[in-house]
């Protein structure tokens, strides 16, 4: 008993220590701002090199170009980029934030951290004899930045939120090399089984007391039948491929609404409110017509 009741203290007090650590500064701390500037330049630049090295330094090196692949993939690449930019800046954003940075340094430093970050993949891409760099992926770099930063602007919160959800498909035995030989490469590679949502909080919208503050509505976007990029380029590796567009509508959960004075679970919500939760689904493609889903992710 006496172990057991040491074992309470002692996570309690080592929880009250993390959500001390946790909780936001009011004022500026610039030893926070510190860690934070010195700990992203870290983890982006050590992330870059190992890239580099374990991905461009297999394949030529030309001169920097662009191409134009914005008819690839049914533009599930780009929606990959939309959310990647919105959510490293809204951590960036976030992390400023716990140091007591002003809010125009949170936007204009922090929220576009994915931006930066992708533009230099993008450079990386152009100087690739295999790929190029794509306009079509700075855009949807932008757009993912501006989404984040337009809704603090205007409503000094995030009523809109970029989400993802994977399932596993048939397609990605057929080239694993592409679409991924393992679960872990395959919700990276194959798009067949990921789907993209913008997943709205109707309380921000409507102000209702009858709406619970964390209920969202999410409209998804997927694609399937995909072995390449394009069906003229299947055709040419002679595949019958027929690719075509998937548009959901479903329920969803803003994590970060949800109640609690723990700011480690709020920095747990905050994660993890990147991820859409398996709902009943309506779902509609020219393939299929309109059809429902019990669950869906």
């Amino acid at each position: 008993m006496v172990l057991i009741g040491l074992l309470v203290a002692f996570s309690s007090y080592s929880q009250s220590k993390i959500n001390t650590f946790l909780t936001p500064s009011d004022t500026l701390d610039t030893s926070r701002r510190t860690y934070v500037y010195i700990g992203e330049v870290g983890v982006l630049g050590v992330t870059l090199i190992g890239l580099n090295q374990l991905w461009y330094k297999d394949y030529p090196q030309t001169n920097f170009h662009f191409i134009n692949d914005n008819k690839e993939w049914n533009q599930m690449d780009k929606a990959g980029h939309f959310f990647s930019t919105y959510h490293v800046g809204r951590f960036g954003s976030e992390m400023l934030q716990w140091s007591g940075a002003s809010k125009k340094e949170q936007l204009l430093y922090g929220s576009t951290l994915g931006f930066g970050f992708l533009t230099v993949v993008e450079v990386f891409d152009g100087f690739s004899q295999e790929w190029g760099a794509s306009w079509g992926d700075i855009i949807a770099n932008g757009s993912g930045t501006l989404l984040y930063v337009s809704q603090e602007l205007l409503w000094n919160e995030q009523r809109i939120t970029p989400k993802f959800s994977f399932h596993q498909t048939s397609k990605a035995k057929f080239r694993p090399e592409t679409l991924g030989a393992s679960f872990q490469e395959q919700i990276l590679k194959d798009y067949n089984g990921q789907t993209y949502w913008l997943s709205f909080n109707l309380y921000s919208f409507t102000k209702s007391s009858f709406i619970p503050k964390w209920l969202n509505l999410a409209v998804g976007y997927g694609a399937e039948n995909m072995l390449y990029g394009t069906d003229s380029e299947a055709q040419l590796n002679g595949f019958n491929q027929n690719s075509y567009r998937q548009f959901y509508l479903s329920l969803d959960v803003d994590l970060t609404k949800i109640k609690t004075k723990s700011h480690f679970l709020k920095s747990v919500f905050s994660v993890f409110n990147t991820i859409k939760i398996p709902a009943p689904t309506l779902q509609y493609d020219d393939f299929n017509g309109v059809k429902g889903r019990i669950i869906y992710f």
